[in-house]
């Protein structure tokens, strides 16, 4: 899970990191920095990490499942959209005039969820559980 220093040399990483991105990105070092900065918000979060592991949700059924007011969600909800990390959808319910809004996950949203906090989340869990045996395997010598 770290980067091992010792493998490689200077060279093997680019002066401006901007130069890992591939030629043809579809988004810029910025777009991708914006990302992250906006799941770094716990309420952002907390809404990204419903939308991935639950699916497509309405406002009304995230506020119910947050306990958040309309507003503070709605605000959320846009930053997200903003950044590419949820899409807003709507659709018409059967038997119902209108249009039914709904969010969901893009994948970049999903990626980030998932290869990010999730990921050190369970990197953390991995290496208590390493730490925990090296102690106790010690404590038996």
């Amino acid at each position: 899970m770290a980067i091992d220093h010792t493998s490689g040399t200077v060279d093997d990483f680019p002066e401006d990191p901007e130069e890992l991105l591939p030629a043809d990105s579809v988004l810029s070092l910025d777009e991708y920095l914006a990302m992250h900065a906006a799941v770094g918000h716990r309420t952002r979060y907390e809404v990204l990490y419903r939308l991935v592991h639950r699916g497509d949700m309405s406002p009304t059924e995230l506020e119910a499942a947050m306990d958040i007011d309309d507003s503070t969600l709605h605000y959320h909800l846009n930053e997200l959209v903003d950044v590419g990390l949820v899409e807003k959808r709507q659709r018409t319910k059967r038997g119902q005039d209108g249009l039914y809004t709904y969010y969901r996950a893009t994948v970049f949203g999903e990626v980030i969820l998932s290869e990010g906090v999730d990921e050190l989340i369970r990197g953390e869990r991995e290496f208590e559980a390493m730490y925990d045996s090296e102690a106790g395997s010690e404590a038996g010598d």
